[in-house]
């Protein structure tokens, strides 16, 4: 990381760090600061920016009406799909989270915060962490969405973590103390995990990774030892062929994917046409051999597919491609990629991406120890998409299925897994200077996750008052 001046931030109240300066990748021949000038750097930063300071939560004047916020997002959704939206966001206030990142965005940039800015999520809730297959097949556990990915605050990642933490564990009937519980172990996972990686070489933190298997054996608590066995299980089963004949009819000889209105819905011919063409262009975004190796494929079918809770309502395709046989099949998924919420509350970084696929693809590769790769993207329409597999072993977690003492187990998991993602960027050596090794960063974290809790319900519940009362469509159940 190469450090710009530290200038404080007047509107925000904090100093200003670029640890992702593209200029510092260009040459190998710039030297970098040492890492015990980052690590001093980092430490001194406590003095502008208390840790205790992360602990603060008040809407305070000038607060944006999260429900206009949320109506400000459906901007450039399909219409009809809305309503199914705000239905997901309202069914708990932890489904609101999932489906607020624009308003969680807007209060982070309102807070404290350091100004290390590696690249991170941007939308790390809990179920934003799980399965999928390496490229050799193996079943392993990381991040698993990036459509808000961008450079920003490390805190903003954690905030949203703990917070979402503290509201599956009210939603689980676990206790305040255990739900605080869970978010320290989750915020020390995280802080000796990036403790560990900041003294790693750097190009060995790349290859840090987390397979199920050893998943498994780590975990202390059986019922989430047999949720993750049960979910390993499931996913590997969630693969292309074992997808067809669920996701698939045969009509004329010919295979073609179901209908199941609103969730699953035919394009029309011209659509298809133009999704098709825009296929054939994202072949050129792969690596050579993933290029020569899907292009023995044929686009059979395509559909559009409704996914998420934050993603709903914008264009999202599923596509068959058959290679040299009927049983020889990949799916995969289109999904429209549009600036990341984090984009305007982020100091001169907005730029660096002109396309929005492109932005999500690097940023996955760059936060994921493996990636899929036919990770790609492309443009369809004037629309921006990124693409990849859409059954490669993907699988969850069910948060319902373990206790309050396993959620603190799996907790401190996604802690140490947004760590290693956050180090593999850069600013591990300033992060470890600033949160220590006591555990001040954690009881304050505990403290926001506690008081963001209590604000989310607040911010859901005016959600659900504005779907009664007609300000916002709704269609609950799906």
């Amino acid at each position: 990381m190469v450090q710009r001046a530290g200038t404080a931030d007047p509107m925000r109240g904090h100093v200003v760090l670029a640890s992702a300066d593209s200029e510092a990748f260009t040459s190998l021949r710039r030297r970098s600061t040492s890492r015990c000038d980052r690590y001093r750097i980092g430490k001194e930063l406590r003095h502008q920016v208390p840790r205790s300071s992360l602990g603060d939560w008040s809407a305070g004047r000038g607060r944006p009406d999260p429900v206009q916020l949320i109506i400000e997002s459906h901007d450039g959704r399909l219409d009809w799909l809305i309503p199914l939206r705000v239905g997901r966001m309202i069914a708990t206030p932890y489904g609101f989270l999932r489906g607020a990142a624009n308003v969680m965005a807007a209060d982070a940039a309102r807070l404290p915060s350091t100004g290390i800015t590696p690249v991170i999520c941007g939308d790390a809730h809990l179920g934003n962490f799980g399965f999928y297959a390496s490229p050799e097949q193996h079943l392993v556990i990381d991040l698993n969405d990036f459509d808000e990915a961008h450079p920003g605050a490390w805190e903003w990642d954690l905030r949203r973590l703990v917070v979402s933490i503290w509201l599956a564990g009210r939603q689980n009937g676990a206790s305040e103390h255990e739900c605080e519980s869970a978010v320290l172990r989750c915020v020390a996972g995280y802080r000796a995990e990036v403790r560990d990686l900041a003294s790693t070489p750097l190009l060995a933190r790349s290859y840090q990774r987390l397979d199920v298997d050893d998943l498994e054996q780590g975990t202390a608590y059986s019922s989430l030892r047999d949720e993750i066995r049960r979910a390993a299980a499931q996913a590997r089963r969630r693969t292309s062929d074992r997808a067809l004949p669920k996701l698939t009819s045969e009509r004329g000889g010919q295979r073609r994917i179901v209908e199941d209105p609103p969730l699953t819905t035919r394009v029309s011919d011209a659509d298809a046409a133009e999704l098709g063409q825009g296929l054939d262009e994202y072949l050129g975004t792969l690596a050579p051999h993933w290029r020569r190796a899907l292009g023995g494929y044929t686009l059979i079918d395509i559909a559009h597919k409704v996914v998420g809770v934050g993603s709903v309502g914008l264009r999202a395709y599923v596509a068959l491609l058959e290679g040299s046989s009927p049983d020889d099949v990949v799916f995969l998924q289109l999904k429209q990629a549009r600036r990341s919420v984090l984009a305007r509350h982020v100091h001169g970084e907005s730029a660096w991406h002109a396309h929005q696929g492109q932005r999500v693809v690097e940023y996955q590769q760059a936060l994921q120890t493996v990636s899929d790769p036919l990770l790609g993207w492309t443009t369809v329409g004037g629309r921006q998409y990124y693409v990849r597999q859409f059954r490669n072993m993907k699988g969850t977690v069910a948060l319902d299925a373990i206790d309050a003492a396993a959620l603190a187990d799996y907790a401190a998991i996604v802690g140490h897994l947004l760590a290693k993602g956050h180090a593999r960027t850069s600013g591990a050596s300033m992060i470890v200077g600033y949160a220590g090794s006591s555990d001040r960063l954690d009881i304050a974290l505990a403290r926001f996750a506690r008081l963001y809790a209590d604000q989310t319900e607040a911010d859901h519940a005016a959600l659900v008052k504005a779907a009664d009362r007609g300000v916002v469509p709704v269609e609950r159940g799906w």
